[in-house]
């Protein structure tokens, strides 16, 4: 699950940044690479999805991470 935890994690990151630039220069980084293509919205699916996820599992990660790093 761990692993799950970091893909979702880089997702949040990306969107973040994306989101920063979209709201600071009015650039859209992830149109920029995919062009507004089926790909770009698969980003921004994972992107929403890992958000969800990090929701629904908030308790849990904090658990693994604290178990395993202990």
């Amino acid at each position: 699950m761990k692993n799950l935890d970091i893909i979702a994690a880089i997702l949040l990151v990306i969107g973040g940044l994306n989101w920063g630039l979209v709201g600071s220069a009015n650039f859209d980084l992830v149109e920029l690479l995919f062009g507004g293509s089926f790909l770009g919205s698969i980003v921004y699916i994972l992107v929403g999805v890992s958000a969800v996820y990090q929701i629904f599992q908030w308790k849990s990660i904090q658990k693994r991470w604290a178990t395993n790093n202990s």
